[in-house]
């Protein structure tokens, strides 16, 4: 990012970044909440327990990849995946990046289940502890900026900033102005307050820049976490805001306006941009709402498991992957695990040729299990994701070149 060489007075005030929250024009953003959590409770009663499992898996992956992406570190979908099995590739560069996408994907599996309320998420102790559970995982040497100053876990910045067009507050005058966001942000209630919510301490927190580097990965992660009680995991902003990299700065960019006129609200910074940024982020989560929903939709789902198996047996020549086989995997999409004895029974064949399509969907990780005898769970592996889940993903059916 570019420096500024015209700097601004500097933040030191907590009122300095008022408006917390947009106060007018409120019907629009109001109506577009509900529409979000209406869809999400509609997405989260679709398909079994298990194929939703399974989904969650994958946007950890995918938000690991986009989060990453953004700040211009992304590695190829494969390499998350060979890191998830700690298989780190021999380039220095492509193992740091795995390294990094990892630790973002455990800190989501860490901090999920301690969100009580969206507004637990959206405590700056929470954004600590999002920056502390990415940042301890890694190395010092990857926790170094290029220019040479070490990242501590969860530790504020000690000295001044400027991050492009943006100074960011006085390192000192920290605590105050994460109290202030504490305060207002704390007190969310109410449905209709949610995502405004959300969305504004989203902005706040990257604009206060509170640690010496982090802070986009960090915000992000807590605002996964604060989404998580409507989303369930099955779908991210995350995603919204990576494919529209350079909007996603705009929007972030022209939140950071100083009040513009008698008619733009009594905070220091303008309410009227506020209002634009929470309209564009409320918009996104509809949108990936919306598109997991076309993802999630039953007879599609059925449809699509049916092509893959086709598609592959033909191409490849396997035989396990057959017509029988595919009731059998409809049914864990539909209705959860089932023993590895009724799928065998539901496809209709011989116990041994039952056996080696089991094998083979294990192996494949179409099929998941726990153990030897475990019961079968549906899986979406990321070789199949551009038939099973098209569009979802689709970096991860791209040839690796890093």
């Amino acid at each position: 990012m570019s420096v500024k060489s015209d700097l601004i007075a500097i933040y030191d005030q907590p009122h300095q970044f008022e408006p917390l929250l947009p106060a007018q024009n409120l019907v629009e953003l109001v109506d577009a909440t509900r529409r979000v959590f209406e869809k999400s409770a509609a997405l989260k009663a679709s398909a079994s327990p298990e194929a939703r499992s399974a989904i969650r898996e994958i946007v950890r992956s995918m938000n690991s990849y986009y989060s990453n992406g953004i700040e211009g570190q992304a590695t190829h979908p494969a390499n998350i995946e060979r890191a998830l099995r700690h298989d780190f590739s021999e380039k220095p560069d492509v193992a740091k990046r795995q390294r990094i996408a990892l630790a973002h994907i455990e800190a989501e599996r860490e901090l999920e289940p301690s969100v009580t309320t969206e507004a637990s998420a959206l405590s700056s102790a929470f954004l600590r502890e999002a920056h502390k559970s990415l940042y301890s995982r890694l190395s010092r040497e990857d926790r170094t900026t290029e220019d040479g100053r070490v990242v501590e876990p969860a530790g504020l910045r000690v000295h001044e900033v400027v991050v492009g067009r943006h100074q960011p507050p006085a390192w000192k005058s920290l605590p105050q102005f994460l109290a202030r966001m504490d305060q207002v942000y704390g007190r969310l209630h109410g449905v209709d307050a949610v995502l405004i919510n959300i969305a504004s301490a989203h902005h706040r927190m990257a604009w206060t820049h509170p640690f010496e580097d982090g802070n986009g990965r960090a915000s992000r992660l807590q605002t996964h976490c604060a989404l998580f009680p409507i989303s369930g995991g099955l779908w991210s902003v995350n995603r919204g805001l990576a494919r529209q990299r350079e909007r996603y700065y705009e929007m972030l960019d022209g939140a950071d306006s100083a009040h513009q006129g008698d008619l733009d609200g009594r905070g220091n910074l303008s309410q009227k941009m506020l209002w634009a940024w929470c309209c564009y982020f409320i918009e996104l989560c509809e949108d990936q709402v919306n598109f997991m929903g076309s993802m999630l939709d039953l007879p599609k789902l059925k449809d699509r498991l049916r092509a893959h198996v086709m598609v592959k047996g033909a191409t490849e020549g396997l035989t396990e992957y057959r017509d029988e086989a595919v009731l059998p995997l409809q049914t864990l999409a539909v209705s959860g695990a089932m023993s590895r004895g009724d799928f065998i029974r539901m496809t209709g064949l011989e116990e041994r040729t039952g056996r080696k399509v089991v094998s083979r969907f294990l192996s494949d990780g179409l099929l998941k299990s726990d153990g030897h005898r475990g019961a079968l769970r549906i899986g979406f592996p990321m070789s199949a994701l551009n038939i099973l889940l098209p569009n979802l993903y689709p970096e991860a059916s791209t040839v690796m070149l890093d």
